[in-house]
Parts: structure tokens; sequence; C-alpha cells
């Protein structure tokens, strides 16, 4: 199994910053794409950004040009700057990881999640 270390959350202002982190491990696997993904309560788990091996990104409109995504490939760790909070931000926040052992299929694994709540 993949195995993950989240933290970062917590209770912000509107207009305010946090930084989550994300540290994967596991042993015999390899890890290539990895995110963050978010779900309002009553709401579906949508994607909030996913950065690939080669740093490429993919966010979603509702975040691009607030959050920021980086990742340490050495230490399968991410990144999660979200600068400018809104109300609506307000979710848990899953970290996800494409991985998969030699010769095997990937396989999406999921971090416990971690509560962002902007409010004032």
């Amino acid at each position: 199994q993949v195995q993950f270390v989240e933290s970062g959350g917590g209770l912000v202002q509107p207009g305010g910053s946090l930084r989550l982190s994300c540290a994967a491990s596991g042993s015999g696997f390899i890890i290539y794409t990895m995110g963050w993904y978010r779900q309002a309560p009553g709401k579906q788990r949508d994607m909030v950004v996913v950065i690939d091996s080669d740093g490429s990104t993919n966010y979603a409109p509702s975040v691009r040009g607030r959050f920021t995504i980086s990742r340490d490939n050495a230490k399968n760790t991410v990144y999660l700057q979200m600068n400018s909070l809104k109300p609506e931000d307000t979710a848990v926040y899953y970290c996800n990881a494409q991985a998969r052992r030699p010769g095997l299929l990937f396989s999406d694994y999921w971090g416990q999640g971690t509560q962002v709540t902007v409010s004032s």
C-alpha cells in the first residue's frame, strides 16, 4: 500500500493563506502523478490540481492563479500553497497519488484528508 502523511489544514479568514503538504511512500511502488482533490459537505470529490513527475500541472479553473502546487520527486512530496482563500474553498482536501508496482497497472491511492475552513 501507499501511505501518506498530510499536514497543513486549518481555519483561516477569507483572503488568507494556507500551505498543505503530503508525503507519499510505499515499498516497491513507483509514484507518478500526485495531486490534491477536495470534497465539500454534500458534494462530490473534485480535482483541485495534479502534477506529474515531470512537473506538468493541471489546475481546476476555480483555483488557477490562487493556488500553486510544487513537488519534490526525491521525497515523493507535494505542497499546495493556497492564497486568496475564499469561503467556497472550504472542504476536506485529499492527497492523491497514482502508483504501481513494476509490471502491474496504475492504481489511485488516497490520503486521509485534511480540513480547510475559510471563515470570518
